[in-house]
This record gives structure tokens, sequence and C-alpha cells, in this order.
């Protein structure tokens, strides 16, 4: 289910637009002010999020430079009652995808969720690494990342059952003559490559950390 990060302080919008996205099949989790929306986007994964601008402690500008500065990707739409020049172009300066100006109509906020989110579906999110499954492609920090195709492969299908493992046998389809030693020797080179850890359950087989 496509979850998203909603900072809102206004109680009567909240109640209207968590209604409204739960409805339409979305999951939303609620932050009142800047502190705790950064908080759960530490603690949760979120397909997309939904800032207002002025809320207390951290405003949603402010918080999104900082996701963004902590190479955080996820789509963000701003939603806020500032219509200035100044404003929306703050909030697309700090990294926003989308701005909407208040008040809106729910509709139009879902059709604007529903690109976003779509455009998504073939594209996997690993740490700083995106893989776009489309395309059998993979960026890091945005920018294009060339692997060997048997790396790549196996990258992919990690990242893709991740957190869960990969087992061995699915692993050993990926090579190009199929060893346990020639997985092992494929596994440490991709961790040397990307500087990521992998981990080796016995009786099992790989996973991402």
């Amino acid at each position: 289910m496509n979850r998203i990060l909603l900072l809102e302080d206004d109680p009567n919008l909240s109640k209207t637009l968590i209604k409204y996205l739960k409805y339409n099949g979305y999951k939303v989790d609620l932050a009142k002010n800047g502190e705790e929306a950064m908080d759960l986007s530490y603690e949760n994964s979120y397909t997309l999020y939904l800032f207002d601008i002025n809320v207390p402690l951290l405003s949603g500008v402010d918080l999104l430079t900082e996701l963004r500065q902590a190479n955080d990707s996820t789509p963000t739409i701003i939603i806020s009652a500032l219509i200035d020049i100044a404003s929306v172009t703050k909030g697309f300066i700090a990294g926003a995808d989308d701005y909407l100006k208040k008040p809106f109509d729910p509709e139009e906020l879902l059709i604007r969720i529903q690109a976003k989110t779509t455009k998504l579906q073939h594209l996997i999110k690993f740490k700083a690494f995106e893989i776009d499954k489309k395309k059998e492609e993979i960026y890091y920090e945005k920018k294009p990342l060339y692997l060997g195709n048997v790396q790549k492969n196996l990258f992919i299908s990690l990242v893709t059952n991740y957190p869960s493992p990969v087992v061995k046998e699915e692993l050993m389809h990926l090579l190009d003559k199929p060893t346990d030693l020639a997985l092992r020797v494929n596994i440490a080179k991709l961790k040397k490559n990307l500087n990521i850890t992998i981990q080796s359950i016995r009786g099992v087989g790989y996973k991402l950390l």
C-alpha cells in the first residue's frame, strides 16, 4: 500500500485529507509539526511526502531541505496558503516536486498524488540508490551507475527483495557460470564496488543490510 507522510497542523484540513486519502487506498501518517515529521521520515519508508509550510518547530521547506541534504528523494508535494512567487520558489528550491495552493479540491490533490506514485511503480529505492526496473538501470544519488550485467542483476535482485534474503539458487541463475565460488566472488565485488553491506545467511542465501 502507498504510504504518505502528511505534515499539517490544521486539525480540520488534516482530518479531511486523511479520510479522503484513506478512502482512495492510501495509508496516511500525520505529523503536526516539522520535528515530528522528521522523526517519522527516519523511522518509516514513504511513497510520498505532503508538507504544509507554516507549521510549528520546523517549517515544511526547512524540513524538506534537510531531507534532501540527507539524500532522501521521496517525491514531495507542498500544500500552502502562501501564494507569492517567493514562497513557491523556495519550495521548489528546497526540492519539492509539486506545489498546491490552499484552498484546493481534494480531487485535484489526488490526481497529483497519483501522477507521482504511478511513476514510482517501476522504481525501487535503497538508501541513496534508485533502480528503474523498466529500464534495468541503477542510479546513485540521481547519477547513473554502471555495473557489469552479473553484478547489476545481483544488486537488483537483492534490492527488490530487501529486507528479506534472496535464496542462493535464485542468485545462481544470474551468473554466467553458476558455482558457489563465482557467487561469493561476485557478491564480494558488489560489496566493494558499491560500499554496501551484504550478509550471508547460512543455508538460505544473501541479504542487504
